[in-house]
């Protein structure tokens, strides 16, 4: 019983890796910013409100707050965070005084996608709802999605990534960078370790220690992006998660595989991206009971994350006409 009450607790955690990917924190683009209907237009690649978000420079803190953590490389998806996004972006994988600017090569480098502790973005979060995960087909290739409109159950999340010092389990994830929320109806975390050229999903832990408390390591850690991203890349991992639930001993299994499928732009409540697609598919093994969760992330260089849809659980399709989560980057 212990075991169904912590996998109830944690049925979001695809989200988890779509926010700890990368937050995009982002200031809306200033009235002098050249005009713009579509992000192609624009050096930054992001076209907000008719105007071109400004290019990234300068490591300042922008509506994302300081990346003076350093490096905490690769959010969510989910989850790993974008220092002030169109305002000012650390991308050298450091120092947090870097300079971004995408060059709209069709990869994402890791120096395109900055992540430290301590930042935060808005993110419109919608209930269950209709949406089309395939977008429209292009004529060169490319797709096109657009998640701009109001959904059901629309409300607006300020999601953060938390530094590790001073939690009461900071100390038994040695190297690890920060820790995310998984959901907003649990208040259970990730905690992420960044590498030059991954971003890892190490455990799940409850914000405070005591006997009822959720400790859960993963073995091996889950890659949750594996550097550089490009259409066609593919990676997995299939790891053993055990510890405590609630207080109760926990041990299943969860494995994951991901694949970046397809490319093109994405117009979210902040404006267009430049877009490439990751599509996660995680099966979790919990005693004779198995349930399989698709996720599908939309990253930008230099934005990180700038949309995730969450589908239903057990979804045979590639593709889903309905979210049991969208999430977009807002101003």
């Amino acid at each position: 019983m212990g075991r169904l009450v912590m996998v109830q607790c944690n049925k979001k955690l695809p989200l988890l890796l779509l926010l700890g990917l990368a937050l995009a924190g982002c200031n809306a683009a200033s009235s002098d910013a050249h005009e713009c209907s579509r992000g192609s237009e624009c050096a930054s690649g992001a076209c907000n409100a008719g105007h071109c978000v400004p290019l990234a420079s300068g490591g300042s803190a922008g509506a994302a707050g300081s990346a003076s953590g350093g490096a905490a490389g690769q959010a969510t998806g989910g989850s790993a965070g974008v220092s002030g996004g169109a305002g000012g972006t650390s991308a050298t994988g450091g120092s947090g005084a870097g300079f971004c600017a995408p060059n709209h090569d069709g990869v994402i480098d890791r120096a395109e996608t900055p992540l430290a502790a301590g930042l935060n973005a808005k993110f419109l979060v919608s209930g269950q709802a209709a949406v089309d995960s395939a977008g429209t087909a292009q004529g060169d290739g490319s797709r096109s999605w657009d998640f701009s409109a109001g959904l059901s159950g629309d409300h607006l999340v300020l999601v953060e990534t938390q530094p590790l010092e001073g939690k009461w389990f900071a100390t038994k994830f040695p190297g690890a960078s920060y820790a995310a929320r998984l959901s907003e109806s649990s208040d259970l975390l990730g905690v992420f370790e960044v590498t030059n050229t991954s971003l890892l999903l190490r455990g799940v832990v409850s914000p405070a220690d005591g006997l009822t408390r959720t400790e859960l390591t993963y073995a091996p850690a889950v890659v949750v992006l594996d550097f550089p991203l490009k259409e066609g890349k593919t990676w997995s991992t299939s790891a053993n998660v055990n510890g405590l639930a609630q207080g109760v001993l926990a041990a299943y299994t969860e494995s994951y595989e991901s694949s970046i499928d397809a490319h093109g732009s994405l117009k979210a409540p902040f404006g267009e991206f430049p877009v490439l697609r990751t599509r996660v598919v995680l099966t979790r093994k919990v005693g004779i009971v198995t349930t399989v969760v698709r996720s599908y992330l939309f990253g930008s260089e230099c934005f990180g994350t700038v949309a995730s849809l969450v589908a239903k659980d057990n979804v045979a399709t590639t593709e889903v006409s309905e979210a049991a989560e969208l999430r977009r980057l807002a101003p």
